[in-house]
C-alpha cells in the first residue's frame, strides 16, 4: 500500500498503544507522550481509555502506575512506530539503564498493530504479555472489548474476565 508520496498521508494502519508512568507527574508524562504522537503527521489518535492507577507487576517494590491505552491510525510501519515511541520515551526522561519492569517516567508499548503477528529482536506483536495484564486489558476493553487477539483467537473482554485479580489491582481515576 505504498504509493508515490501519499503513504505519508494515508493513515491506513490501526495500532493500540499502552502508556504508563510511575515517576513524577505521571499524567503530564503520558499526556506529553500522546501530544508528541499527535504532533507527528503520520500518527492520529482515534480513541483513548480513561486513566487508571495500577499496581506494579513483576517488580513490585515501586510506586503504582498511571496507565491508559490509545488507538491510533498510522502510516508508520511497525518498527518505525516503535522507534518513534522510543524517541518520545527518551524525550520524557526515560532511563533505560534501570531495573527491568522498574520505575519509569514514560512507557509506550505497541499492544496490537492491525492483525499482525510478528517477532523480531526489536519487536513482538501482539505484545507478548498483554493477555496477562489487567492494566492493559481493562483500558483496551474500554476502547473496544470486541478486539480479537490474533494468536489466541479470543476477544480481549474474555481475556480480561479470565484474569485473577491477585497482584493486579486497578483503580479508575
Amino acid at each position: 500500500m505504498h504509493g508515490s508520496g501519499d503513504s505519508e498521508k494515508s493513515l491506513n494502519h490501526v495500532a493500540y498503544i499502552c502508556a504508563g508512568s510511575n515517576i513524577g507527574d505521571r499524567r503530564a508524562h503520558i499526556r506529553k507522550g500522546f501530544d508528541a504522537m499527535a504532533a507527528d503527521g503520520r500518527i492520529r489518535l482515534s480513541a483513548r481509555s480513561p486513566f487508571y492507577m495500577t499496581e506494579p507487576v513483576n517488580y513490585t517494590d515501586q510506586a503504582w502506575f498511571l496507565n491508559a491505552v490509545i488507538a491510533v491510525d498510522t502510516s508508520l510501519a511497525p518498527l518505525d512506530l516503535l522507534r518513534k515511541l522510543k524517541s518520545i520515551e527518551k524525550a520524557s526522561g526515560r532511563d533505560y539503564g534501570t531495573v527491568r519492569f522498574g520505575p519509569r517516567s514514560l512507557d509506550l508499548d505497541i499492544i496490537f498493530y492491525d492483525d499482525l503477528v510478528t517477532t523480531s529482536p526489536e519487536l513482538t506483536i501482539p505484545h507478548p504479555r498483554m493477555h496477562e495484564r489487567r492494566f492493559v486489558l481493562k483500558p483496551l476493553c474500554d476502547i473496544d472489548a470486541n478486539l480479537v487477539h490474533p494468536m489466541l483467537n479470543r476477544r480481549v473482554d474474555a481475556l480480561l474476565a479470565d484474569l485473577a485479580e491477585d497482584g493486579q489491582r486497578i483503580v479508575p481515576i
